[in-house]
């Protein structure tokens, strides 16, 4: 599926050229009503789909489950005071995770001073709603509160006795200017960290715990276990107008090094792949040597597009996410220029096959 949290999804098909045919849009038999996030959690234990959806009038977001079998349950509207935006969300084996951050809806803003149609409020707190997987309604959700911030994506979630862990990129002052069309040389005040946040379901407490310095953002992790705890994530480096500009790897089972005021190897660092002057990057896919959680959770490669601004040429890069050698295992070069981008997704031949049988 083709994704973007304003839309529905639209239904992508790979062609045998490698070229993408686009079969039309899916609103699941005229059940989907709202829009669907661009980031969709598969649980890889039960093939389920999580989703939501988020809207400038109320229910303000909604909460769908869809079946292994395709199958869209019904709607769960969860009520939050106010129109946000919600890039992202999360899911544990039993939860799953929303997040009611001060990036509010102010149309008026935008009407009378050009600005973004999101306004950044640094005066409310942070909330996250912890919802179990297949309520029928909001009401057995609890909602915890952080210091202020806005979260473009997490990495993952999961349960650890009473508490749901969350691992996300955390953003203290979002600057949307540049999403406006402002053109800058440099973000102001911009910070991006790597966070571990818990919240204790029996008692409600909520604490946080800075892993990174910043600018670190677009973190992935091998997808056989998400909602279900593990130990390596892979980031992007962002320079100071978040440009990507190498891919980092963390242990989630290391400390990191305390006076840190740079991203450096060492502590819960465990490699970076540098792109060079003039290359920049874009979000790292973790691609597994075997599928599932039998093998060692970092076996696999990172594959991500590199432009070189200095000759104006496009490639592929694979690295090996275990190593994370500074010789990549292979450099595809591309016959045109490759825009930078937020997102990508890696398709098997398994799955080609299976969309060539009309799976």
């Amino acid at each position: 599926m083709a994704l973007s949290e304003a839309d529905k999804p639209y239904v992508v098909k790979v062609l045998e050229d490698g070229d993408l045919q686009t079969l039309g849009l899916l609103d699941y038999d005229k059940r989907l009503k709202h829009s669907f996030t661009a980031h969709p959690k598969v649980d890889p234990f039960t093939d389920e789909m999580f989703t939501f959806g988020y809207s400038h009038e109320p229910p303000y977001c909604t909460y769908r489950v869809i079946t292994k079998d395709g199958a869209m349950l019904d709607p769960v509207p969860i009520t939050i005071p106010e129109s946000v935006m919600m890039h992202d969300f999360a899911i544990t084996e039993n939860y799953s995770i929303f997040m009611d951050l001060p990036l509010l809806f102010r149309p008026k803003e935008m009407v009378k001073n050009g600005e973004f149609i999101y306004k950044f409020d640094s005066t409310k707190k942070a909330r996250f709603g912890i919802l179990p997987r297949y309520a029928k309604d909001d009401k057995l959700i609890r909602w915890f509160e952080l210091p202020n911030c806005f979260i473009f994506h997490n990495a993952n979630a999961w349960e650890e006795g009473d508490e749901v862990i969350l691992i996300t990129c955390r953003l203290e002052n979002p600057d949307l200017d540049k999403v406006n069309g402002y053109q800058s040389d440099k973000l102001e005040n911009f910070g991006n960290e790597l966070y571990e946040m818990r919240f204790n379901m029996k008692t409600g407490a909520a604490s946080q715990k800075q892993l990174s310095v910043s600018a670190v953002d677009f973190p992935r992790i091998n997808e056989s276990y998400t909602g279900r705890k593990q130990r390596y994530v892979y980031c992007t480096i962002l320079d100071s107008i978040a440009k990507v500009t190498g891919i980092i790897k963390f242990d989630l089972h290391a400390e990191p090094e305390s006076g840190k005021k740079e991203l450096e190897v060492g502590g819960n660092v465990k490699g970076i792949y540098d792109l060079g002057p003039g290359r920049f990057g874009s979000e790292a896919i973790f691609v597994p040597k075997q599928p599932g959680v039998s093998g060692e959770e970092d076996d696999g490669y990172l594959i991500f597009f590199v432009h070189d601004e200095n000759i104006g040429k496009s490639e592929v890069n694979v690295i090996d996410a275990k190593t994370m050698s500074a010789d990549p295992v292979a450099v595809v070069e591309l016959p045109n220029r490759v825009p930078y981008g937020f997102h990508a997704f890696f398709v098997n031949e398994e799955q080609l096959a299976q969309q060539t049988e009309g799976q």
